[in-house]
Formats: structure tokens, C-alpha cells, sequence
């Protein structure tokens, strides 16, 4: 039997974390105990995340005593940790700072000869506890292996002859496999410049045709192959759920914004366009902002703001740009909200977009799939090297994570963006910087 000692993160990460050892022993130290009891009176995933594990612990405590170990329903075993006297860490070790009162837990565990590892998403506390030649891991459980991610789409080539047999009968059967909605450019293997754009469609078993290939979402046009397939899923009424996933400047969010405004503004079959972002600065925070929610929220939403205006004047902004936004939004057509108060709602017949999603947990993705009322359509956008969020790196996020658990399904579309189309700098400096 192995010991899995964790650290407070990885409860914060994933409440249902104690369960994810099998029939190990699962050790809380107590001073993560400590630490969650600071976490629990906040109003955002990291409160909501504290208060559900203190309820399991809760619930275990009905069964024994947590101090002697319990039982738990994954087979294993879970005990609460004190520290104990005996073991002293070196001089540059603090002993007042929290995470070396835990790093003197697992020390003492495993000098007394259990199989330790330490378990945390805190990259300088796993060098630390290497220091103290203790097995240490990062928390594995939804961990994606980034450079394998589904991209959604792929290019295939093969003989003319096929190309021509897909537009003459309207569909095309290969013998490959296939996720559902994923998206195929057709190229001719001799090298002509005969292409078709397809969507795999697990009904048919066959590449169809994408509907809406030349259509322009409130006048914007797609400028390659991507976007055109990203426009295919963002549009489609069948496709509940899309992900874009891509490098800065790849239009993932300009996209979704048009898609919104066409479905919701101009077709009207969703109620409302709903936007919301993650609260997480990038670099050093500026501390608490004046005003009301509202204007406290311009200063996130200043990416949002910014497509907003090039869609509306297409890049030549007046003084009726700003009034046709604030029609948009006083209509209650747009609504505009920071992901802290989307818990507890159930938005039905609207378009949601989560923008930077790669900046939130797995645990927090399912938080906000699950708001989705009926005939509502989520789309997450983000670019996983560009994370501000301490304890998720690229293969952590919750917005990869979704991408690999929900590929394949009927309702779902995602594509991965390489190509830059907001400028030459930015594309050089995604590929040099």
C-alpha cells in the first residue's frame, strides 16, 4: 500500500480528489485542514471547492475517527496527519510556513517506512520535497498529453476521382475513422487545385458536405480553412458545444463573437448573448477597482469590448458604434458577466461564450457546462500556453480536459487554430517569442 500525501491545492483543484487512489492510504495533514477553513467563507470556486471537501471529511468523520483512518468507497484508506515532534527539517526550512509543516509531514511518514508520495500542484514545493528526498508528483488525474490534444480537423488527401464523386453525390465514405463533427479538408493527391471542406457525420458514416461554408456571421469573413470550419460549428444549431483552441491572434474570440450576434441578433434563435471571462490578472494584480459590477467589469472585458467595436463598424469606429453596442446591451440582447456569478444560474435558449477558459480547472469547466438550460449553446476559447492561473499549466486546464473527454460526442465541435490573421507582428511574435 502506497501513501498519498496531499497538498491543499489539489483538494482546491479537485474536491473529489481523497477518492482518485484506489486502495491506497489518502493522508490530509492537518495543517491543510487549517488551510481549507481560510478557504471556505470565499465566494468563488476555491470557497465552494473547500466547503464541498470539508463536507466529505464530514460525512467520513460519521465513520470513524479521521485521526486513526477511515474507510473510503474508492478501497483505500484516509487519515488526518499531526505533526509530530520528532521530525526536524534543515535550518532553511521555516517551521511556521504552512507547506514545510506539510513537506514535515510526508518526511515523517516516510521515515517511519511508509511509501510516500507527495502529491501537489505547486511547482516549488515539488522541488522542495525533492530536496528532502521525497517522492513527489503533480496531481495526474486530469492531465492531458498537450501535444497529442485532438485538433478537431486534418487534411487528407486523396485521388481526384473521390473529390469528384463527394460533390457529385453529396457525401463520401472512406475507410478511416472518424470522430463525430470533426472536420476534413479534402486535397487532391496528384496536387491540383481540386479541395472540398467535409464534417464527418456519425449518422451517415460519411463526410458530408459543411453548410454553411460561405456564409459571412454579421459580415465577417473567415480568412482560411479553420476559420471556415470553426464558423461550420459555431453556427450549427445541432452543436451544442464548441471549443477553440489556439495561439493569440487566431480569431477564436472575434469568431465566437460574430457567431453570437448572428444566431442571437439577427436570427434570433437564441434569447440572449452571454459573455463571461475568468477573473485572473496577468502579471501583478492592481488591487480592488471602484465603481459599480459593471464598471468594474469593463476593465476585464476590454478584449470583449474591443471585437465588439470592430464587428460593429468593421474597424471604423464613431460615435454611433458606442450606441449601438449600449443598444445591444441595455436590449439585454448582450449580457456581459464575470464567471464568479454563474453558479446557482440555469440559462436556457442562449449563446454563451467563456473566453481565456484556459485559465480554469477541470472542476470549474463542468461547473459551467452544467448551467446550460435547454437549447443553449456553450463555446469556450482559449490558448493554453497563455495561463495566469498558478496551479494549471497546459495540460491541467480544465479547457483541454474538456476537448479529450468530449471528443466524439454528437453535440460537440472543437478546432484547433495554428494560424495568426491579426497582424504580421503578432503572428512573428507567436512563433518567435
Amino acid at each position: 500500500m502506497k501513501t498519498f500525501v496531499l497538498d491543499t491545492n489539489v483538494l482546491l483543484h479537485d474536491p473529489d480528489s481523497i477518492f482518485s487512489f484506489k486502495d491506497n492510504k489518502v493522508v490530509i495533514p492537518m495543517t491543510v485542514i487549517e488551510e481549507l477553513d481560510s478557504f471556505k467563507k470565499l465566494n468563488d470556486e476555491r470557497g465552494r471547492s473547500a466547503r464541498l471537501i470539508s463536507r466529505s471529511l464530514d460525512d467520513l468523520r460519521t465513520k470513524g475517527k479521521l485521526s486513526e483512518g477511515v474507510s473510503i468507497k474508492s478501497g483505500g484508506l484516509l487519515k488526518i496527519e499531526m505533526r509530530h515532534n520528532d521530525v526536524e527539517l534543515p535550518c532553511d526550512f521555516s517551521g511556521q510556513k504552512s507547506d514545510n509543516q506539510i513537506l514535515s509531514i510526508a518526511l515523517g511518514l516516510k521515515k517511519r517506512g511508509e511509501k510516500v508520495i507527495f502529491i501537489t500542484k505547486d511547482i516549488n514545493l515539488r522541488i522542495k520535497a525533492e530536496i528532502l528526498d521525497v517522492p513527489t508528483q503533480d496531481y495526474e488525474k486530469s492531465k492531458i498529453k498537450i501535444d497529442e490534444l485532438y485538433s478537431g480537423w486534418k487534411e487528407i488527401k486523396v485521388p481526384a476521382a473521390k473529390i469528384d464523386q463527394f460533390y457529385k453525390e453529396g457525401r463520401l465514405a472512406l475507410k478511416q475513422d472518424f470522430f463525430c463533427n470533426e472536420c476534413i479538408a479534402l486535397k487532391d493527391e496528384a496536387g491540383s487545385s481540386k479541395s472540398a471542406l467535409t464534417k464527418y457525420s456519425k449518422q451517415e458514416k460519411a463526410l458530408m458536405p459543411i453548410f454553411h461554408q460561405n456564409s459571412l456571421p454579421w459580415g465577417l469573413k473567415p480568412l482560411n480553412i479553420e476559420q471556415k470550419f470553426a464558423v461550420e460549428l459555431l453556427l450549427c444549431n445541432d452543436i451544442n458545444l464548441v471549443t477553440l483552441v489556439g495561439l493569440p491572434g487566431a480569431g477564436k474570440t472575434i469568431l465566437a463573437l460574430a457567431c453570437g450576434l448572428q444566431k442571437t441578433v439577427e436570427e434570433r434563435y437564441f434569447r440572449k448573448l452571454y459573455v463571461a471571462r475568468p477573473i485572473i490578472p496577468m502579471g501583478r494584480d492592481i488591487g480592488f477597482l471602484p465603481g459599480t459590477k459593471e464598471e468594474k467589469l469593463g476593465a476585464w472585458m476590454g478584449a470583449i469590448n474591443d471585437n465588439l467595436e470592430f464587428l460593429m463598424d468593421k474597424g471604423h469606429a464613431d460615435a454611433k458604434t458606442e450606441e449601438k453596442i449600449d443598444y445591444l446591451f441595455s436590449s439585454g440582447q448582450i449580457e456581459v458577466d464575470s464567471l464568479t456569478y454563474i453558479r446557482g444560474r440555469s440559462l436556457p435558449q442562449q449563446y454563451i461564450i467563456i473566453d481565456d477558459a484556459q485559465n480554469l480547472t477541470p472542476h470549474e469547466v463542468k461547473t459551467i457546462v452544467s448551467r446550460a438550460g435547454t437549447g443553449t449553446k456553450i463555446v469556450l476559447t482559449g490558448d493554453p500556453y497563455q495561463i495566469d492561473n498558478p496551479y494549471l499549466d497546459a495540460s491541467s486546464n480544465g479547457l483541454t480536459y474538456l476537448v479529450e473527454r468530449f471528443k466524439g460526442q454528437e453535440l460537440f465541435g472543437h478546432i484547433t487554430f495554428s494560424k495568426s490573421e491579426r497582424s504580421s507582428l503578432a503572428a512573428l511574435s507567436s512563433e518567435l517569442l
